[in-house]
Formats: structure tokens, C-alpha cells, sequence
């Protein structure tokens, strides 16, 4: 049997990577985790901003944001 080779998510050219540096909270049915996160590049470099992530996230990793202008609004934090 061949190895079925994983594909990477697809990144869109206009992505702005974010490392995570708080996690604030886990909630609902789903797993998503509040988080705030530090623009690494861009426009907005060094703005901090909280958003929702669904799946396993750490402290440092790197989120690549599709648009850095709006907060994430939620119960945490």
C-alpha cells in the first residue's frame, strides 16, 4: 500500500502570521480556545489581538490570520 502523503492546509497569499502568547479560555461543544495573539508582519505588526481557534493550540505557535483589523468578540478574557 502507498503512504498517503498529508496536504498542508492551503495559506492564502494575504495571511499575517500571529504567535500565540496567552491562551485565555476553552469553551463550547466544538473545542474552540480564546487566545490573544501578537501580529508577527504586516500592517498591524505588534498589534495584540484576542481570536477563536478551533483545534490543539499552544503558547508560541503561529497562526496565520486572513484579516487583522476586527477583535474576535467572546466571553473570555
Amino acid at each position: 500500500m502507498a503512504k498517503k502523503e498529508r496536504s498542508s492546509p492551503e495559506v492564502t497569499e494575504d495571511a499575517v502570521p500571529a504567535e500565540i502568547v496567552r491562551i485565555l479560555g476553552r469553551g463550547g461543544v466544538k473545542g474552540v480556545t480564546a487566545v490573544r495573539c501578537k501580529v508577527l508582519d504586516g500592517r498591524d505588526k505588534g498589534k495584540i489581538l484576542q481570536r477563536n481557534v478551533m483545534g490543539p493550540v499552544r503558547l508560541g505557535d503561529v497562526l496565520m490570520l486572513r484579516e487583522t483589523e476586527m477583535e474576535s468578540s467572546g466571553r473570555f478574557g
